[in-house]
């Protein structure tokens, strides 16, 4: 999705439009650049604007397969990921929407287990700009309403959307009517648009609980749960808490693997492919999603977890960045930016201790660098600071630097910390390169991934 730090309030006056970042290349770039235009504010969360769109378009979002509508702070696109994962383990064809995207915009329309083609979604979107007509518009919306033209235009049994931000007011929640919504971890994070409590920031993302919809979430903090109790009873909601409704963890026998226990029975499962204790959770909450759903899944289906695929989220990379790198040491990406991912990396780096580890961090301007850092300090040994010239909105490395209690040294770039990086006696070491989304996308380009 679109930075936050780019919004121009719409205030009624006329103001020239920003322009996009770099996160929009191409030819698809160019006609995103044009709809641009149409609005001064690259983020304003309503839906006024887009339900007309929809109407014009002849509500394609009330066309689509069932829906799992995904909202949280964290673990948002690895739960989608499952959801996925579970659905192709059936045999369905699944249409995924989902943001931001690491190197393509293609990325985030996933059509019956297919990126959408540059061509196709250039078709789309110019359609939907000449039906549009020059109405005022947001690109995230525009992107929003070719995702429900594009799922709409092919059969599928599942959809999956992913909320761009928040929820109440996020372009996703137009669609009527999902099958089941899944609330992921809610934590701090985009205050200047969910408010600067978190209360309120659960508040928003409980607003995409529709009326009489089952909704599924995993831990979450106490004041977290009381506002999705009241939202849920406001709007006749099943909600279906873990350690309440359901239960998941760790198994070990007959193998490691994942036990998953609801009203329906219990599920003894393969490990989640996805690395990290958090990735169970993440994992156990689409399950849950899919139960609570109704629809109707053969069992075989739910071992799909053990072959879920998402970039970025503790990945490790093995082409040209890996190569700089000792051959006995280990390059692992992850894009986690906010104070929650840095609590869910802590025990991951607890695990890793088996050999040292070293953190190369790199963030956007908004985001709360002390507060990401602060589980890694003691974990870590060493922490280097980087901004990449073709990073989005990358935060000075000075300001990671003073977020660090001492502790982190100037990349400043990734080349530099890569090369600086102390190589004791042949010891084999690991390196986490994270705290960005927009830095994993230049990580991931650099060292030749693609997306299929």
């Amino acid at each position: 999705m679109t930075d936050p730090a780019l919004q121009t309030p719409a205030t009624g006056e006329a103001k020239p439009a920003p322009k996009l970042s770099a996160e929009f290349t191409g030819r698809t770039g160019t006609v995103l650049e044009r709809l641009n235009k149409l609005y001064p504010a690259l983020i304003d969360l309503s839906l006024g604007r887009l339900e007309a769109l929809l109407a014009r378009l002849g509500h394609p979002e009330r066309k689509l397969p069932p829906v799992i509508h995904v909202a949280g702070t964290n673990g948002k696109g690895s739960t989608c990921a499952n959801l996925r994962a579970i659905g192709e383990a059936a045999g369905w064809r699944v249409h995924v929407m989902s943001s931001p995207h690491l190197v393509d915009v293609t990325e985030r329309f996933r059509i019956a287990g297919k990126l959408v083609s540059e061509d196709e979604l250039i078709a789309t979107l110019e359609e939907i700009e000449r039906i549009n007509d020059g109405a005022p518009i947001t690109v995230f919306e525009v992107l929003t309403a070719a995702g429900f033209l594009l799922f709409a235009r092919h059969p599928a049994q599942l959809a999956i959307i992913e909320v761009g931000l928040g929820g109440r007011f996020d372009a996703t929640n137009v669609i009527p009517n999902p099958a089941a919504c899944a609330i992921t971890a809610i934590s701090m994070d985009h205050e200047a648009f969910l408010g600067s409590t978190l209360t309120a920031i659960a508040g928003e993302k409980a607003g995409i609980i529709k009326p009489g919809v089952p909704v599924v979430t995993g831990r979450q903090e106490p004041v977290v749960i009381q506002v999705l109790e009241e939202e849920a009873a406001r709007k006749g909601a099943p909600l279906l808490r873990r350690d309440r409704d359901w239960t998941a963890g760790h198994a070990d026998q007959p193998a490691p693997g994942l036990s998953f226990t609801d009203a329906a029975g219990t599920l003894r499962l393969p490990a989640p492919a996805l690395t990290g204790p958090h990735q169970d959770d993440n994992a156990a909450l689409a399950i849950a999603a899919l139960r609570a759903s109704g629809l109707s899944l053969p069992d075989t289906a739910w071992g799909g977890i053990a072959h879920t695929t998402w970039p970025a989220r503790l990945q490790r990379l093995h082409g040209t960045l890996a190569g700089r790198l000792p051959s006995d040491w280990e390059l692992w990406l992850d894009g986690g930016h906010n104070p929650g991912a840095g609590e869910a990396l802590a025990p991951v780096l607890d695990s890793w201790s088996d050999r040292p580890v070293h953190v190369i961090v790199g963030m956007k301007q908004t985001k709360d660098a002390t507060g990401f850092l602060a589980p890694l300090l003691s974990r870590a040994t060493s922490i280097y600071a980087v901004a990449e010239p073709d990073q989005h909105l990358a935060q000075p490395v000075g300001s990671i630097v003073d977020a660090g209690q001492g502790k982190v040294l100037p990349g400043p770039t990734l080349d530099a910390a890569l090369d600086a990086l102390p190589r004791t006696d042949g010891q084999p070491a690991r390196v986490l390169i994270c705290g960005s989304l927009y830095l994993a996308g230049v990580v991931l380009k650099r060292d030749g991934w693609q997306a299929s």
